[in-house]
């Protein structure tokens, strides 16, 4: 969820300072407030759009690289709780202090599920807790990514994936997010297309993006 590298705009990582505890919070704190104001520039994993259906996407995702963390809280705080830990890792808390720039989105989904291989960057459910993920930028894979140093980081390689996604603005309430799922899996039905897994919650902004300025997302895993 904003390129932080001094040395080109196309750089994935750069050398940072020795990691400080006090430094993270401060530039985790510092990335939620100005991510509104940039959330243009933000990188996403690749992918094209191969068909529409009644106001969806059917996208296909080109691989990518996250960095993921389960913790144990409920969906309202998930993302809360497991931010300043995946941000500890792309900032520099990781063997090299090497510094990611963020990318979008951060995601979610309903409790429990299996966490598969192919599941996206995202917050995912898991029996206990939600995995919530970060995607790493374009030419970051496991082999060449710093080993973190925090041991809840894990890092995963995400193979290309099929997903349909709706898109809308609005508050992050369990109103909005019920609406706009039930069109995406009723148009889904409609058109006869399958899909597996449980619902991906994708937030693309910070908390301080007016209402209706954000950008949110339900990803649903396709079958093959």
């Amino acid at each position: 969820m904003t390129t932080l590298s001094h040395t080109s705009p196309h750089s994935p990582v750069r050398r940072s300072r020795p990691w400080t505890t006090r430094a993270c919070r401060g530039i985790a704190a510092l990335s939620l407030s100005v991510l509104p104001a940039i959330g243009h520039a933000i990188e996403e994993p690749s992918y094209s759009t191969v068909r529409t259906l009644d106001g969806i996407e059917i996208r296909e995702y080109a691989p990518y690289t996250v960095a993921e963390v389960l913790v144990n809280a409920d969906a309202n705080d998930a993302g809360n709780r497991a931010f300043p830990i995946l941000a500890g890792y792309i900032f520099g808390k990781n063997k090299g202090e090497r510094t990611f720039a963020m990318t979008a989105p951060v995601t979610q989904t309903a409790t429990p599920v299996k966490m598969e291989m192919t599941a996206p960057v995202t917050q995912t459910a898991a029996a206990g807790g939600f995995m919530v993920q970060f995607v790493l930028p374009k030419g970051v894979t496991v082999a060449n990514a710093p080993e973190p140093l925090d041991a809840r980081v894990i890092l995963r390689e995400v193979p290309p994936q099929r997903v349909a996604v709706i898109r809308y603005s609005g508050f992050w309430s369990q109103d909005n997010y019920n609406e706009h799922l039930n069109k995406l899996q009723s148009s889904l039905r409609a058109a006869d297309v399958t899909w597996t897994g449980e619902p991906i919650y994708s937030r693309y902004n910070g908390p301080m993006t007016p209402w209706f300025l954000r950008r949110n997302e339900i990803w649903l895993q396709l079958a093959r």
